[in-house]
């Protein structure tokens, strides 16, 4: 037997080694190991940081025994014990922790805890001769016999960690470039948002923008389809040209002609002087066709006929105008859906839907409330000459609650009538208008049940999201929502859901050979 390490030592390593060894998620990995030296060796705490090699701080990555989130908790260089760790590469232990001074108890998991009753052992974890991150854990001393052994046992697990250390170091790397590479690309826009639905509308804009393709924006009214297809015009190489929108709703029969296509002088009672159509206005440059799905059937076989010649004669005259010019339509309707039943042209609809943008409503984009609601407060605070320039927290709370019908627009009216009422620097929750303080109709009718029903029906639906957006992968989804995944595992089993039916067909297959 190797007289280094005891038979429990031994086998508490060979259990870090083979959790180090699975095709896991890297943060379920390290999970995995702090809870083996919670479980076999007896540690109270444990942390793991990684080194960021360009700033010398090692933040906290996984913890366990101790709330709070990743990414929180950064240790400059010779900061406290694991800052002094990094930037060394020598380990530390301390055999008494509350006659310790430079320990900082950054988490804060130890303020209630009498520190005299505890030893506290940090050691670098290597790769290639490099410091790449920091293990630390907190035991009860009268449980430490040896506190150097205790070290060397410490530095034998860290040992372990080096390779999968520097892996995920690399992979936090990438994933900030990425975000500064997304950030860098995004595209010129005065669409506000951080959430992840707009940023996939924003990453769409900037993939056809600069393309003749025509785009067909999608979404309920009030969440900014203009704002799409300016964004789409002042991205592409036609953003010298004009930009003319039409208001299809607003557009009856009679007029429709004479509006899209001009008329020549004489062409019908009234038509004094000669007149350039819509999209002869917007040669070179963009038409906006906004609440397409409102034209009549007659009105969709006219616009049908100048999508595909590309051409058209004027009311009135034998010439034939030729035009370039960008289509970006939009509408508030189910086009499909319309197309089914008959009341939208299918030939025309696909002509529209070659490149279709679905504008989500503003209840999906949670994190945009606050951001938009801020931005709309610093507009009408300089508009009307207003020294507001804050939300309370209980009139954040109503704007975080609400369902948001009107969307963004409703948003925005909603915040310039709280700065016309408020009389100091901060918009109060008795400024914002009496619907954000009541439920929906329907939320109201439905039976309010007991806590742990509510609770687990959120839960589920929360879940269910997660599910969605990674596709059926767990470790994806227990990213996502910061949790490990033995809980995303046992919430899918109390649940009765099925992941693979999120799975593509391949993967999907390959789960149930491999089951």
């Amino acid at each position: 037997m190797n007289e280094k390490y005891s038979l429990k030592e031994l086998r508490a390593l060979h259990q870090v080694a083979r959790m180090l060894a699975r095709p896991d998620d890297i943060k379920e990995q390290f999970q995995g190991v702090l809870a083996v030296l919670s479980e076999q060796l007896g540690m109270q705490r444990g942390m793991i940081s990684i080194l960021d090699h360009k700033t010398g701080e090692a933040w906290l990555d996984v913890a366990r025994g101790v709330d709070v989130h990743a990414g929180s908790v950064i240790y400059r260089p010779g900061e406290g014990i694991t800052g002094k760790v990094a930037q060394t590469g020598r380990p530390m232990a301390i055999a008494d922790l509350g006659e310790e001074a430079h320990f900082l108890d950054r988490t804060g998991a130890r303020k209630k805890l009498n520190r005299k009753e505890l030893a506290f052992l940090c050691v670098p974890i290597f790769h290639q001769g490099r410091v790449v991150g920091v293990l630390s854990v907190d035991k009860l001393s009268r449980d430490v016999e040896d506190l150097a052994r205790e070290v060397e046992l410490l530095k034998a697990v860290a040992e372990l960690l080096g390779k999968v250390v520097h892996f995920r170091a690399v992979e936090e790397e990438n994933r900030r470039l990425r975000g500064m590479l997304a950030e860098a690309r995004r595209p010129k826009t005065q669409i506000l948002g951080r959430s992840k639905e707009i940023r996939d509308v924003l990453l769409l804009i900037d993939q056809v923008a600069d393309t003749n393709t025509t785009v067909l924006v999608q979404g309920e009214t009030g969440t900014g389809k203009e704002l799409v297809a300016k964004a789409i015009h002042d991205n592409s190489s036609r953003a010298s040209g004009p930009l003319v929108r039409v208001n299809c709703a607003a557009m009856p029969d009679t007029l429709l002609e004479s509006e899209l296509f001009g008329h020549e002088k004489g062409a019908f009672t009234g038509a004094v002087a000669r007149r350039k159509g819509r999209f002869e206005e917007a040669q070179g440059g963009t038409i906006f066709l906004d609440e397409v799905g409102e034209l009549s059937p007659v009105a969709q076989a006219k616009l049908l006929r100048v999508l595909q010649e590309r051409e058209f004669q004027p009311l009135g005259s034998s010439r034939v105008v030729k035009v370039d010019v960008r289509v970006v339509a939009a509408t508030n309707k189910d086009l499909e859906r319309e197309t089914a039943h008959g009341g939208f042209r299918s030939d025309l609809y696909y002509r529209l839907n070659v490149f279709p943008i679905f504008l989500p409503p503003l209840r999906d984009r949670g994190p945009d409330i606050l951001l938009l609601a801020d931005y709309f407060v610093q507009k009408y605070a300089q508009i009307l000459g207003k020294s507001v320039n804050r939300i309370s927290t209980p009139a954040i709370d109503l704007l975080m609650a609400y369902h948001w019908p009107g969307n963004v627009r409703e948003l925005e009216n909603c915040i310039e009538r709280a700065v016309v009422l408020a009389t100091g620097d901060a918009i109060e929750a008795r400024h914002l208008p009496p619907t954000l303080q009541m439920k929906p109709v329907e939320l109201q009718r439905q039976s309010r049940g007991k806590l742990e029903a509510l609770v687990g029906a959120f839960e589920r639906d929360i879940l269910l999201e997660a599910l969605k957006d990674a596709r059926g992968n767990q470790a994806q989804v227990a990213r996502l929502l910061g949790t490990t995944k033995r809980i995303v595992q046992y919430k899918i089993r109390k649940y009765g859901i099925d992941p693979r039916r999120f799975m593509d067909r391949r993967r999907a297959f390959e789960e149930d050979t491999q089951a």
